[in-house]
C-alpha cells in the first residue's frame, strides 16, 4: 500500500538525520512570518470573522510551557494575544501552567476555554513534534505557519487522542493556515486524524496546508449522531498519501475548492449522514473513490463543478459504498455566503505546490494561478520578548559576595557555584527543573539579572520565572537563558525558577545588577 511505503521511507530518512529536511521541510530558512497575513478566508470570515489575537500583545515562545505561560499571563481568557513560536515544541518542554485566564495540560498544546489568540510560527519554523494542538470551548483562534507531526493515540508518547489538530465542544471561528500536518502511518501504527472537528464546531477554514502520510485526513463529526458541526472551508490544500477522510463529513456544510489530492488510497471526500459539500475546481490524481458516501448507508450529498479526475479509480456501488464516479454529478445545491476566487483546476497542482504548507513565506494564490505574498495585516504592538534580551547589563554584579540556596541540586554541584564569578563551575538541579536563589543580609535593589549557562548545556533552559522570595510575587517569566530585565525591586532574596527544560540545565552564573 502507498502509505506503508511512505512510512518506511520516513523511518529510513530519520535514521540518517535527514528527516527534517526531506520530509517536513522545517529546516528551510524563511523570513519572519507576520501573523494573519491577508486575513481569514472562507467560513472563518463569517459569524463576525476570525482575527485571532490582532491588536493584542505579541510574545515569543520556544517551548510548550512558554506557550501555556503566555496564555495564563493574560489579564483575562479573552484578552487578545499573539504568540510567535520558534523551534521544536515537544513533551520534554511542555508542562501544565495554571492561571485564571487559561486551562492547560501537560500532554498537548491546550487552547481551552479561551478566545482571541493567534499561534504563529516565525523565524526558522515551529515544529510540534509528537505533540498535538487541542482547541476546546474556544473561539476566534488562528493557527498559522506551523508543522505538527507524528501525534499518537497509542504507543509512546501519546497526545491529543492522536490528532495533529483537534477541535471539539462549542468551538467557533478558527482559521488554520499554511500548516503541515503529517503522520507516519495509520491507526495500527498509533496515529489518528490530522484535522478533526466534532461536538458543535463551526465556522472553520483550513487553507494552504499539507496533510500527508496518514491513515486518516480528518473528520467533521465523530459519529452519525454528531451532526452539529459545519460551515467548514477547505481550500488550496495538498492531501498526499492518505487512506481516507479527506475529509469525512457527517452533517453540516463544507466548501472544498482548489485542493490537490494525490494518492488517496481507499477513499477521499466522504459526505454522509446528510452532509452537503460544494466541491469546486479540485485536482484529484492517482487516487481511488475520491468522492461519495462510503462505509455507511446514511447518504450525504455534493455539488460538483470544474474538478479534474486524473487516473482516478472508482469501485462498484454496494450497500455501504456509494462512489460519485466514474462521472460525478451534483445531487444538491449549496449557497456560499462569502466572496472567493477560483483557480482553474488545471493549475491547482502547480500553485498549491509553492503555496501550501509551513515555511512557504505565507504565499497565496491571486485567483489566477499566480502565487504572491500579500502585505501583512497589522497585528498590534511591537513584540514583547518572553525571554532574556541579549544585551549585557552595566554596573556591578551584586551576586559576588552574596549568599545562595535553592530547591535542589545535582550530586557534585553547589548553590554557591552560581555566584563565584567562575564560569567553569555550575549549579544543576537534581532533575530538569528546580530553583536557585541569590540572597543578601539587607534589602538590595535589583533591576536585571543574567543567567549564564555552561557551554555544554547552552539552550537547555526552557521556561522560567523570576520570583521575589520575600513576598512570593512573580517578577517576570519567559524562556531561555541570558539577560532578564525587570522592574526595579528592593528585596533580600531573588529566585530563578526553571519550570521547563530539555535535559538537565547547568547554570554557571546567576548575576544580579541594579
Amino acid at each position: 500500500m502507498r502509505r506503508a511505503r511512505a512510512a518506511r521511507l520516513y523511518a529510513a530518512l530519520a535514521t540518517t538525520g535527514l528527516v527534517a529536511a526531506c520530509v517536513t521541510g522545517v529546516v528551510v530558512s524563511m523570513p519572519e512570518a507576520a501573523a494573519a497575513t491577508g486575513g481569514a478566508s472562507g467560513y472563518a470570515s463569517q459569524n463576525g470573522g476570525t482575527t485571532g489575537g490582532a491588536g493584542g500583545q505579541t510574545v515569543r515562545a520556544t517551548t510548550g510551557t512558554a506557550i501555556h505561560q503566555a496564555l495564563c499571563s493574560r489579564a483575562s481568557s479573552s484578552t487578545p494575544l499573539i504568540i510567535e513560536v520558534e523551534g521544536t515544541i515537544n513533551h520534554g518542554n511542555t508542562s501544565k501552567v495554571s492561571g485564571g485566564s487559561c486551562n492547560t495540560a501537560a500532554d498537548k498544546i491546550e487552547l481551552k476555554e479561551i478566545s482571541n489568540v493567534t499561534l504563529v510560527g516565525v523565524g526558522n519554523g515551529a515544529v510540534f513534534d509528537q505533540l498535538g494542538i487541542h482547541v476546546r470551548d474556544s473561539s476566534n483562534i488562528i493557527i498559522q505557519n506551523v508543522t505538527v507531526r507524528n501525534v499518537k493515540k497509542s504507543g509512546s508518547p501519546t497526545s491529543n487522542g492522536g490528532d495533529a489538530i483537534g477541535m471539539e465542544s462549542n468551538v467557533r471561528n478558527v482559521w488554520v493556515d499554511h500548516t503541515t500536518l503529517e503522520a507516519s502511518g495509520g491507526e495500527s501504527e498509533g496515529f489518528d486524524g490530522l484535522f478533526d472537528l466534532k461536538d458543535n464546531t463551526q465556522y472553520v477554514t483550513l487553507s494552504y496546508s499539507i496533510l500527508r502520510n496518514s491513515g486518516r485526513g480528518g473528520l467533521v463529526g465523530s459519529s452519525e449522531s454528531d451532526t452539529s458541526n459545519g460551515y467548514i472551508t477547505y481550500h488550496h490544500n495538498r492531501y498526499e498519501n492518505i487512506d481516507s477522510r479527506t475529509p469525512l463529513l457527517r452533517g453540516g456544510i463544507a466548501h472544498i475548492y482548489d485542493n490537490h489530492y494525490v494518492s488517496l488510497n481507499e477513499s477521499g471526500i466522504n459526505s454522509r449522514a446528510g452532509a452537503r459539500a460544494k466541491v469546486d475546481n479540485n485536482y484529484f490524481e492517482d487516487s481511488k473513490d475520491v468522492l461519495g458516501t462510503f462505509y455507511t448507508d446514511a447518504a450525504g450529498y455534493w455539488q460538483v463543478s470544474g474538478n479534474i479526475y486524473d487516473n482516478v479509480r472508482w469501485s462498484s456501488p454496494g450497500s455501504e459504498n456509494h462512489p460519485a464516479g466514474p462521472d460525478p454529478q451534483s445531487n444538491t445545491t449549496v449557497s456560499i455566503p462569502y466572496a472567493y476566487s477560483l483557480d482553474p483546476a488545471s493549475c491547482v497542482p502547480s500553485v498549491v505546490s509553492v503555496t501550501a504548507g509551513a515555511n512557504k513565506g505565507l504565499k497565496v494564490s491571486d485567483g489566477s494561478c499566480s502565487p504572491q505574498t500579500p502585505s501583512p495585516t497589522p497585528t498590534g504592538p511591537t513584540p514583547t520578548p518572553t525571554g532574556p534580551t541579549p544585551s549585557q547589563p552595566s554596573g556591578t554584579n551584586l551576586s559576588l559576595g552574596a549568599g545562595s540556596d535553592g530547591s535542589s541540586k545535582a550530586t557534585g554541584t553547589s548553590y554557591g557555584n552560581v555566584l563565584d564569578g567562575d564560569p567553569s563551575t555550575y549549579w544543576s538541579p537534581a532533575g530538569s527543573t528546580g530553583s536557585v536563589s541569590v540572597k543578601w543580609g539587607s534589602a538590595t535593589s535589583v533591576s536585571s539579572i543574567n543567567i549564564r549557562e555552561t557551554a555544554g548545556s547552552a539552550g537547555s533552559i526552557g521556561s522560567w520565572r523570576v520570583v521575589n522570595h520575600d513576598t512570593g510575587a512573580v517578577l517576570t517569566s519567559g524562556s531561555g537563558a541570558g539577560v532578564i530585565s525587570l522592574a526595579q525591586t528592593s528585596l533580600r532574596k531573588i529566585t530563578f525558577e526553571i519550570t521547563g527544560a530539555t535535559g538537565t540545565p547547568q547554570i554557571a552564573e546567576f548575576e544580579t545588577y541594579a
